[in-house]
C-alpha cells in the first residue's frame, strides 16, 4: 500500500506527458471527474442552491490551492500570534485531519491546558495548541459548527481557519492563500494527476498571497515564469514573500521517556551542538526532502532516513525499526520534525538523544507591510 501511495504522489509531482493506455492516463481521467465536480459545486455556491454562513465575528482563512506542504501550520500560529499581539481576542480552528475528534469535533486547548491527545485532536491541532499557550484551539471537521463552539466558549474577536480555502460553506473576510514559491502551481494538473485541488481561476477568490520558501525559489529557473503567472491572478491584491526559519523545538535526553527539553530554552536553542556530528532522521510529512535537507543544511552528517507519508500514524513496528536503524547506524542523535514527534511523544524511551526541529515563518523585510495589511484588514472587517 505504501508502495502505491508513493507511486501516485511521484506521478502527481510529474511534468511529464502520460501515455495513451497508462496508470498516469488513469489518474488524468480521474482528475476530469474530479474537475467537474469542483465546477459544479463552485456553480451551486454562485447560484444559491448551496449557501454560504457567516460567523458573527471576523473569519481569516489559510489556506492553498495545493496538496502538500506550503506551511500552513507555521503560518497559522504566525498569524494567530500577530492578531493577539494587536489586541484581539483569537481562536485557531483546524479541520484535525485523521483525529478521532474530527467528525465530532471539540476543544483541544483553552490557551492552558490541551485536553485531546494528538490521536484524538490529529497532529496539526496538537502541534498548534503545544505552541500557541494562550489561544484556544478548536477542532472539527464542520467549520462552522467549529466556529460556534469557539464563539461560545471563548467568545474571540478574530477566528483563524488552518486550512479552509476550500471549505465554501463558510463566508471569510480574510482569505490568505500560500503558494510554494519553487513549484507554486504543482504540475499545473487536478488531483490525482496533479496537486491542484482547484483551477488556477480559484486565485481570484484571494486577498493575498504569501510565497513561501521564497530563498530556496530564488535559484529556480522557473521563478520569473511562476511570478508573472501569479499577477494574472493575484490583479493587483498583495503578494508576500516569506522564508521557512528552522530552530530546536525540543531535545529528549536518551534513556527517557520525558518529553521536556533538556538543552535550555527550545526558542533560542541554536544548532551548533549539531554541526559535525551524525544524525539518522525520520520524518512522515508532505515533503520529506526539505526536512532531509534542513538537517544537511546545519552541517549535520545524515547517516540514514527512514520516510512515511504525511499524517503517518506511527506503529510500534515503525518506531522499533527507527530505532534499530539508527543504532546500526552508529548515529550521534535521531531527529524528526515537530510534527512528526506530536504523534509519538511519551510513547518509548529514546536510546540516544532525539532532537526535534520546528519551523517557523519569517516575512524578513516585509513584516512590517503584512503586519499593516492585516491590522487594516481587521479595522475595516
Amino acid at each position: 500500500m505504501n508502495n502505491m501511495l508513493k507511486k501516485i504522489e511521484g506521478i502527481m509531482n510529474s511534468k511529464r506527458e502520460a501515455g495513451l493506455i497508462s496508470f498516469e492516463s488513469l489518474l488524468f481521467t480521474l482528475s476530469l471527474i474530479y474537475g467537474g465536480a469542483v465546477k459544479t459545486r463552485k456553480t451551486f455556491y454562485k447560484k444559491g442552491v448551496l449557501r454560504s454562513k457567516k460567523l458573527p465575528c471576523i473569519v481569516i482563512s489559510i489556506g492553498n490551492i495545493t496538496v502538500g506542504g506550503t506551511g500552513k501550520t507555521p503560518m497559522t500560529i504566525h498569524v494567530a500570534e500577530l492578531i493577539k499581539r494587536m489586541g484581539c481576542k483569537v481562536v485557531v480552528i483546524s479541520r484535525g485531519y485523521k483525529g478521532l475528534a474530527e467528525k465530532t469535533g471539540g476543544i483541544v486547548s483553552d490557551g492552558k491546558t490541551i485536553f485531546m491527545k494528538p490521536d484524538e485532536s490529529g497532529d496539526e491541532p496538537f502541534m498548534i495548541a503545544s505552541r500557541l499557550k494562550s489561544i484556544p484551539v478548536v477542532v472539527g471537521k464542520n467549520r462552522f459548527n467549529a466556529g460556534m463552539t469557539a464563539l461560545n466558549s471563548f467568545n474571540p474577536d478574530v477566528i483563524v481557519f488552518d486550512d479552509a480555502y476550500q471549505h465554501l460553506q463558510l463566508k471569510r473576510d480574510i482569505d490568505l492563500v500560500l503558494l510554494d514559491s519553487i513549484c507554486p502551481f504543482g504540475n499545473h494538473r487536478l488531483l490525482p494527476r496533479g496537486t491542484l485541488r482547484e483551477p488556477l481561476s480559484a486565485l481570484m477568490r484571494g486577498d493575498a498571497f504569501i510565497l513561501t520558501r521564497s530563498d530556496v525559489a530564488a535559484k529556480e529557473p522557473e521563478s520569473t515564469y511562476n511570478s508573472v503567472k501569479l499577477k494574472k491572478y493575484a490583479r493587483g491584491k498583495p503578494v508576500f514573500k516569506t522564508i521557512h526559519v528552522p530552530y530546536i523545538y525540543k531535545v529528549v535526553k536518551g534513556g527517557t521517556i520525558s518529553s521536556q527539553g533538556i538543552y535550555g530554552d527550545s526558542c533560542t536553542q541554536g544548532f551548533e551542538f549539531l554541526r559535525g556530528h551524525s544524525a539518522f532522521i525520520f520524518s512522515g510529512i508532505a515533503r520529506n526532502i526539505d526536512f532531509y535537507n534542513t538537517v544537511k543544511g546545519v552541517n549535520c552528517k545524515v547517516t540514514g532516513c527512514s520516510e512515511f507519508t504525511d499524517h503517518h500514524r506511527y506503529t510500534d513496528r515503525d518506531l522499533n525499526m527507527i530505532l534499530q536503524s539508527a543504532i546500526e547506524s552508529n548515529t550521534d542523535f535521531i531527529i524528526t520534525t515537530e510534527k512528526d514527534y506530536a504523534r509519538i511523544a511519551n510513547r518509548i524511551a529514546w536510546p540516544i538523544d532525539l532532537v526535534v526541529i520546528g519551523i517557523k515563518i519569517s516575512f524578513e523585510n516585509c513584516d512590517n507591510e503584512f503586519n499593516l495589511f492585516i491590522k487594516n484588514r481587521l479595522n475595516t472587517g
